[in-house]
């Protein structure tokens, strides 16, 4: 039986790298990024994947160059204002969500969050989740804290699921730029995950290295541990 790729986890690696490979600063890479991210989701909607959940900004890249923190965040900030104003994302009932510790970013840029989340909250269409200030760590210890205020005697798998900031599992990871490693992405709903590593940088990934991720995926016996 064919597998069916509903929820495809990315982790968008390389940007830096591509940009230095091409004696550019770190600044066209993540334009470059930027711009393959909004053909990304074009493609995501042709092959009928309805959940995409993103890797694209760790709770470590708050320590990075102030310069190029800087950057990203007005480049979140224009991505952001985009979404506000994309209609597609109201004529495909797309619910938008951030996931991780967002107040941490400046206030504009976390008003802008809570905006989009709350406009697009009630769409079930498609399901597009935004990991930033993202660690998995951060995400269990969010989670038994918030348990913890609920005084509860015993926790339950599934109690505990609810608790976390996502409460659906990747069926596959994608990860570019050749490192083979999840740097704390999802670790409790990646449990049962497919992977799939590519040596290509984000900036140059395609739609036909998506259409292949997917075809591999596809290829495989998923035992879920049986």
């Amino acid at each position: 039986m064919q597998n069916k790729l509903r929820h495809l986890g990315v982790i968008l690696d390389g940007n830096r790298r591509w940009a230095k490979q091409r004696n550019l600063n770190p600044w066209e890479g993540y334009k470059k990024g930027a711009e393959n991210l909004a053909n990304f989701l074009e493609w995501c909607k042709e092959l009928k994947i309805k959940e995409l959940t993103l890797y694209a900004f760790s709770l470590k890249n708050f320590e990075r160059d102030k310069a190029e923190v800087k950057f990203l965040f007005q480049l979140f900030k224009l991505w952001f204002l985009k979404i506000l104003k994309e209609k597609r994302i109201d004529e495909d009932k797309v619910r938008v969500r951030f996931i991780g510790r967002i107040k941490l970013f400046p206030k504009e840029i976390y008003e802008l969050m809570k905006k989009i989340m709350e406009k697009t909250k009630n769409y079930n269409n498609y399901r597009l989740n935004f990991c930033m200030a993202y660690d998995g760590r951060a995400e269990i210890v969010d989670a038994v804290n918030k348990i913890l205020k609920s005084k509860v005697n015993k926790i339950e798998e599934k109690d505990f699921s609810k608790n976390l900031y996502l409460d659906s599992e990747p069926d596959l990871i994608i990860r570019t730029s050749g490192e083979k490693r999840i740097s704390g992405f999802l670790p409790w709903q990646s449990s049962y995950s497919e992977f799939y590593f590519t040596e290509k940088h984000w900036p140059e990934f395609s739609k036909q290295d998506l259409i292949k991720a997917i075809e591999d995926f596809e290829s495989r016996e998923r035992r879920f541990g049986k």
